[in-house]
């Protein structure tokens, strides 16, 4: 049974949302992914998000552009934590998909990444798990770890290349 529900609303949205996939992938975390645009097929949508809760999701990971509604719609139907990723688009760069999900109605909270965030909706969906979790939250503490010695090791390479200041 998937835990986390990543849904968005067109195939060129994933290269984004395979960045969640690939850290929930990495963190041992089960996942369904499918592609439903909520104003083309909105009962196929709502179907989705009506039996999410039934299905086990515990966390959906919405990914949407322009108007952005996916994520709300998703916060609005099912009960559990929504996070949103907005869009880069190339009319506002992704501004337009920022605003349309951190902007929503008071009692509908999508939490929001930055634009184009999948990996970073991914570690988030995992940490909203690992608070009920602890085999999961010490995986993800190793998974940090391991982020973060990357991180040093590529710093020590470009500091012995010269480039200080980067």
């Amino acid at each position: 049974m998937a835990q986390v529900g990543i849904v968005m609303g067109s195939d060129s949205d994933m290269p984004v949302m395979s960045k969640a996939a690939d850290v929930l992938t990495a963190l041992g975390i089960s996942f369904e992914m499918r592609i439903i645009s909520a104003h083309r097929e909105p009962d196929v949508f709502f179907e989705y998000a009506k039996s999410a809760e039934e299905k086990g999701f515990k966390v959906i990971i919405a990914g949407a552009g322009m108007a952005a509604h996916l994520p709300g719609m998703c916060a609005a139907i099912f009960p559990m934590p929504v996070i949103g990723i907005p869009m880069h688009t190339t009319s506002l760069g992704g501004r337009d998909s920022l605003y349309s999900i951190v902007q929503m109605p008071s009692g509908i909270p999508v939490a929001t990444v930055a634009i184009n965030g999948g990996a970073n909706a991914g570690l988030l969906a995992a940490k909203i798990l690992a608070t009920s979790d602890g085999e999961l939250l010490d995986r993800l503490k190793a998974y940090s770890q391991n982020l973060k010695e990357s991180v040093q090791k590529k710093d020590e390479r470009l500091q012995q290349t010269g480039y200080e200041n980067y």
